[in-house]
């Protein structure tokens, strides 16, 4: 790989060529004219991130000392990795942060989106050293340390992106272990695709809870709020406490219950309502959920987020299929079809129903307006709708926050007592 024409490496980062003829299985650092192609650094801990597609690239351990495996995807996001870090729909991926310096803020005990960071990996461009914020507890290098999660910096994270935009997301490897080039290679060859992975059974909750956390009120923190006129269901496929927060604000009394609960189980509790979650991965391997809503659908409202708007099209006939990288920030324009508002919308996601195998009873709501995907799609006399965005925002603009309002609308259709 070659750096644009009078472009030097800055701060440490080092693409490093491949050396085809290397076979050394010697991870200890040689003389000059060694072909070993990793030269160690002395005065900071190395990392190594190797992709798929055969680059690798060295820069400096900012996190815990480890090696792991997954999808690189990249976002675009200038704020909220706290929020990134800790969604657990990023389960099995490497994260790579489009904006150079991550870190500003540290790490507070407020804004985590569950109860540990989800991410396999973390990559960025430089780390800060020294956060400043009132709200912050500890930095977020100790904090990545604390937690066993790798990451690197002093890395082009421009042409990393580069490489995922125009390759595709793809497996890659990150390290702080020392082996030859060709060992690092053979192990991103052996990382499974997440294509056809149940990675939601791995982030789900093991038993059902109530939650009862609303918005933040300063100087207070998260409020409950007692006034609940509707009692909603949340089918856990990894869901971020955001979403929580929102149908809490909005007066719900919430119970989460595990991805593979039974249709039966959940209509035992009596909901008004049901969320379908976001979560990660391929929405196909996950059968057992597709036949619960498959069960439920026209029996009570249902509102579906990211993934969950995947299940439920999938629910009623409709199709997947991956995106090339995927759609990962807090600045992605989707465009209300209905209104005909543009909305600044945060998303995590890289799969995306098929625009073609809609259902007949369903209408196209809402697209994408970088590349034309589906975004959201109603489906009225089943009293349900679902959207490919987090319309929480957490972190994001709130332009979307109607949504939950519309789920509250539609329930209160129904039950008129409490409209």
């Amino acid at each position: 790989m070659s750096r644009p024409a009078n472009s030097e490496p800055k701060r440490g980062e080092k693409l490093l060529k491949i050396n085809p003829n290397n076979n050394s299985s010697s991870c200890s650092p040689k003389k000059d004219n060694s072909n070993n192609p990793i030269k160690l650094k002395n005065h900071r801990s190395p990392a190594f991130l190797i992709l798929e597609n055969g680059a690798v690239f060295e820069g400096f351990s900012c996190g815990a000392p480890k090696e792991v495996g997954g999808e690189i995807v990249f976002n675009t996001a200038m704020t909220g990795y706290q929020e990134i870090l800790t969604d657990p729909s990023y389960r099995g991926q490497i994260v790579v942060m489009t904006y150079p310096l991550i870190g500003n803020t540290g790490i507070n005990f407020e804004d985590v989106e569950s109860h540990r960071p989800w991410v396999e990996g973390f990559v960025v461009r430089e780390m800060a050293r020294r956060p400043s914020n009132w709200r912050a507890k500890e930095s977020l290098q100790l904090y990545l340390e604390k937690q066993g999660i790798p990451a690197i910096e002093g890395i082009d994270t421009r042409q990393i992106v580069k490489m995922i935009r125009e390759g595709g997301a793809q497996r890659a490897l990150l390290t702080t272990n020392c082996f030859n080039l060709d060992m690092l290679r053979q192990k991103v060859k052996e990382i499974p695709s997440i294509v056809g992975l149940d990675l939601v059974s791995s982030v789900t909750c093991q038993a059902p809870y109530f939650f009862d956390e609303g918005d933040y009120v300063w100087p207070d923190g998260y409020i409950k709020k007692e006034e609940k006129k509707f009692k909603v269901v949340v089918l856990d496929f990894g869901v971020k406490r955001h979403i929580l927060r929102q149908l809490v604000a909005n007066g719900a009394q919430v119970l989460v219950v595990p991805a593979n609960t039974s249709a039966e189980t959940i209509l035992a509790y009596k909901p008004d309502g049901l969320l379908l979650s976001n979560g990660p991965g391929d929405p196909e391997p996950l059968s057992y959920a597709i036949a619960t809503i498959k069960n439920l659908v026209g029996r009570l409202p249902i509102f579906g987020i990211c993934l969950g708007h995947q299940l439920l099209a999938l629910a009623l006939g409709g199709q997947t299929y991956k995106l090339k990288f995927g759609h990962h920030g807090a600045n992605h324009p989707v465009k209300n079809l209905l209104t005909g508002k543009i909305e600044i919308t945060s998303q995590n996601h890289g799969f995306a129903v098929a625009i073609s195998s809609l259902p007949s009873q369903a209408i196209l709501t809402h697209i994408n307006l970088n590349d034309g995907t589906v975004e959201g799609i109603d489906y009225p006399e089943l009293m349900a709708f679902s959207v490919q965005y987090h319309p929480e925002s957490s972190p994001g603009p709130h332009d979307s926050r109607y949504l939950f309002k519309k789920f509250f609308d539609l329930m209160s259709r129904l039950k008129p007592s409490y409209a």
